[in-house]
């Protein structure tokens, strides 16, 4: 009788210090982020199908392509582990090169405004069309683990969950920064001086 007593008020006071609620977050954190990642291969996937559908307009600018592929290329070679999760550096690792990526298809779009042929490509316009439901799709996962994030990072840091943060050792999480977001918002320049190639016959 007194060990169920004793395991009762245990079970009372790691519920009262917040312990429950850093498992529940924890969870959902990685839940969140289970689906950020998913949303980043799915707009790694179509990168090959976007370069070889530009590829055939032989005139397309190959140094925007060239900037696309490699962007693609550095962001899915990053190892994403959950450690990736507590650890500050490769997280922002991992958003820069996903940054750099966006960045690059952004642009890329941009200048493929300027070839009629490949605005005239219904295989083109179709990627596009899915490339924009994905980044649709990005920002919506951003968007719920950030929110997740704040949540835990709030009870990591408030009192008395403080206390039980460093008990566990449960350390804030790192988020998406502002200057990131900032960053990979900015339309990309592109010169409109140099006259658009004509249609071919």
């Amino acid at each position: 009788m007194k060990r169920l007593i004793a395991t009762l008020a245990i079970a009372a006071a790691l519920t009262g210090c917040g312990y429950n609620d850093f498992q529940r977050l924890d969870e959902q954190t990685k839940s969140a982020w289970s689906e950020v990642l998913n949303q980043y291969q799915r707009r790694a996937d179509l990168v090959p199908n976007i370069v070889a559908s530009v590829k055939g307009e032989a005139q397309f600018e190959q140094d925007t392509l060239t900037r696309v592929i490699e962007a693609r290329a550095k962001a899915t070679s990053i190892q994403v582990t959950p450690e990736t999760l507590n650890n500050p550096e490769a997280f922002n690792k991992f958003q820069q090169a996903q940054g750099e990526l966006s960045g690059a298809l952004s642009r890329l779009m941009v200048v493929a405004e300027r070839y009629p042929q490949l605005q005239a490509n219904q295989g083109f316009r179709d990627l596009r069309v899915t490339l924009e439901g994905t980044e649709n799709r990005i920002t919506v996962a951003r968007n719920r683990y950030i929110e997740t994030v704040q949540q835990y990072n709030v009870l990591a840091r408030s009192f008395p969950t403080n206390l039980t943060a460093k008990v566990f050792s449960y350390e804030p999480k790192p988020n998406f920064s502002v200057a990131n977001e900032a960053q990979i918002s900015v339309p990309p320049q592109v010169d409109f001086s140099r006259p658009a190639p004509a249609a071919k016959p």
